[in-house]
C-alpha cells in the first residue's frame, strides 16, 4: 500500500510539472544552433512587416512631397495676393500667377487623394498582419504542446523524477542538455525546442516592430488631416484671389470702354483718324527733341540715376506699355497700335507724385500738339540718360505744382489727375524714357 501512495504520488508531481512545462518555456535559454527559414505564418508575417515598413517609409517620402507642393504653392499666393493689394497690379502677370497656382493645386491635390488611398492601404495590411501574428502565436503555442507531450512520453518511458530536474536546474536549457540520460528526448525535439525559443524572439520583435508602425500609421493618418485643412485654405485664397483679380479686370474693362467711347465720340473717319494719330506722334517726336535740348542745357543733373522709380499715382491700370489694341495709339514698329507708356485710372485730381529725385525740365502743354488739344506734361531728369513723363495732368482747377528748373524729391506731389489734351477721360499717361527711347515703366520699380 505505501509503495501504492508513493506511485500515486509520484505520478501527480509529474502531471504538476508537465503542466508547468509550457509556462517555462517562454524563458528557454540558448539551445541547439540557428533554425532554417521555414514557409510559416511566422516567416510570413515578417516579410509583411518588412513590407509594410518600406511602404511607411515610401509615404514619408510622398507626405514630404506634398509638403513642399504646398510650399511653392503658398508662395505663388502669398506673392499673388501682395500684387493684388499693391498699386497699379500687372494683371497679366497676375493672370500667368494664379493659372500656375490653380496648376499647383491640382497637382497638390492629387497627390493628397493619393496618400489618403494609401492611408486606408496601410490599415489594411496592418490588419492582415495582425491575422499573421495570431496565426503565428497559434503556430508557436502547438509547437509547445507537442514539445510537452514528447517530455511527458519520455517520463512515462524513463519514469525520470522530472519535477525535481525542473525544481532545481538553472533554466530548462539545462534539463535538456541532459535529456540523453534522463529523458531521451531525440535531436528532433531538441530542434524543436530551438525552433520555439528562436520564434519566441522573433515573435516579440515582430510584435514591437508593428506597434511602431501601428504608430506612423497614425501619425501618417494625422499629417493626412493637417495637409487636408493645408489644401483646403490653400483652395480659398487662390478662389479669393481669383475674385479679386475678376473684380479688377472688371473695373479695368469698364475703364477702357470708356476711354473707347469717348474716342468714337469724335466720330472720325479712319483717314482722320490716322491723320490725327499721325500728327500725335510727331508732336510727341518733337517735344522729346525739344526735351533732350533742354537737359542738355540743364545745370546739375547727374549722368546716372542710383536708384528705383515708385508708382506716380495709385488706381486702375487701364493701359499696359507695348502693343495694344486701342485704336486711339499711333502704330510703331511692327505693332498697329503702341503705347509708350501705362494708363493709370483714378478720381480726377488725385495727386501725382514724382517717381524719383530730380530736376524738372519741362512743365506746361506740349507747344507742337494743335490749339485746341495741347496735353498738359510734367517732365523730370533723373539723371542725363532717365526722365520721366507725366502726361494729361490738370491745368485749371489743379495746375502743376512744380516750376521749371525746381528739384524734387521722389514722393513729392508735381501735379493731378487732369484730362487735358487729345485724352479719352481723366487718367495719367506716365511714361519712362532711357537713352532717348521709351521703355516699360515696370523695369524701373
Amino acid at each position: 500500500m505505501r509503495r501504492i501512495g508513493h506511485t500515486l504520488h509520484r505520478r501527480r508531481a509529474v502531471l504538476a510539472a508537465l503542466l508547468l512545462i509550457p509556462l517555462l518555456f517562454g524563458s528557454l535559454g540558448s539551445f541547439g544552433g540557428a533554425a532554417t527559414v521555414r514557409a510559416d505564418p511566422l516567416s510570413d508575417a515578417v516579410k509583411a512587416q518588412k513590407a509594410l515598413e518600406a511602404r511607411i517609409a515610401a509615404q514619408r517620402q510622398q507626405i514630404q512631397a506634398l509638403q513642399a507642393s504646398e510650399a511653392r504653392l503658398q508662395s505663388v499666393l502669398a506673392d499673388t495676393a501682395t500684387q493684388l493689394k499693391g498699386i497699379n497690379a500687372d494683371q497679366a502677370k497676375l493672370q500667368a500667377k494664379i493659372a500656375t497656382a490653380q496648376r499647383v493645386l491640382t497637382d497638390v491635390r492629387a497627390q493628397y487623394a493619393a496618400l489618403v488611398t494609401q492611408v486606408g492601404d496601410l490599415d489594411a495590411a496592418l490588419a492582415a498582419l495582425d491575422s499573421k501574428i495570431a496565426a503565428s502565436q497559434q503556430q508557436l503555442a502547438d509547437q509547445r504542446a507537442t514539445l510537452a507531450r514528447h517530455i511527458a512520453d519520455a517520463y512515462m518511458v524513463q519514469q525520470t523524477t522530472l519535477l525535481e530536474q525542473l525544481l532545481t536546474a538553472r533554466s530548462l536549457a539545462d534539463v535538456l542538455a541532459d535529456v540523453g540520460y534522463y529523458l531521451s528526448i531525440g535531436h528532433q525535439d531538441a530542434r524543436l525546442a530551438a525552433q520555439i525559443q528562436q520564434d519566441e524572439q522573433s515573435l516579440e520583435a515582430l510584435q514591437g516592430a508593428t506597434a511602431v508602425t501601428r504608430a506612423q500609421t497614425q501619425q501618417a493618418r494625422l499629417a493626412m488631416y493637417q495637409q487636408k485643412q493645408e489644401v483646403t485654405n490653400q483652395r480659398n485664397a487662390l478662389l479669393a484671389a481669383q475674385k479679386q483679380l475678376a473684380a479688377l479686370e472688371a473695373r479695368t474693362r469698364a475703364a477702357q470702354a470708356a476711354q473707347l467711347a469717348a474716342f468714337k465720340k469724335l466720330k472720325l473717319t479712319k483717314a482722320q483718324a490716322a491723320a490725327q494719330l499721325a500728327a500725335e506722334q510727331k508732336a510727341l517726336e518733337q517735344l522729346a527733341a525739344l526735351i533732350a535740348r533742354l537737359v542738355a542745357e540743364q545745370q546739375g543733373i547727374p549722368s546716372q540715376y542710383n536708384g528705383t522709380l515708385i508708382w506716380p499715382m495709385p488706381g486702375i491700370v487701364s493701359q499696359e506699355f507695348g502693343c495694344t489694341g486701342f485704336i486711339a495709339e499711333p502704330p510703331l514698329g511692327n505693332c498697329a497700335h503702341f503705347h509708350t507708356g501705362i494708363d493709370i485710372v483714378a478720381p480726377e485730381y488725385t495727386p501725382i507724385r514724382a517717381a524719383g529725385d530730380g530736376t524738372v525740365v519741362f512743365v506746361g502743354p506740349n507747344p507742337y500738339d494743335p490749339p485746341y488739344a495741347r496735353a498738359w506734361i510734367v517732365i523730370i531728369a533723373h539723371s542725363q540718360n532717365l526722365l520721366t513723363w507725366y502726361a494729361h495732368v490738370d491745368a485749371y482747377a489743379h495746375p502743376p505744382a512744380v516750376t521749371k528748373g525746381e528739384f524734387v524729391h521722389q514722393g513729392q506731389v508735381i501735379a493731378y489727375e487732369g484730362n487735358t489734351g487729345n485724352s479719352t477721360g481723366p487718367h495719367l499717361h506716365w511714361a519712362v524714357e532711357l537713352n532717348g527711347t521709351f521703355v516699360n515703366p515696370r523695369l524701373f520699380l
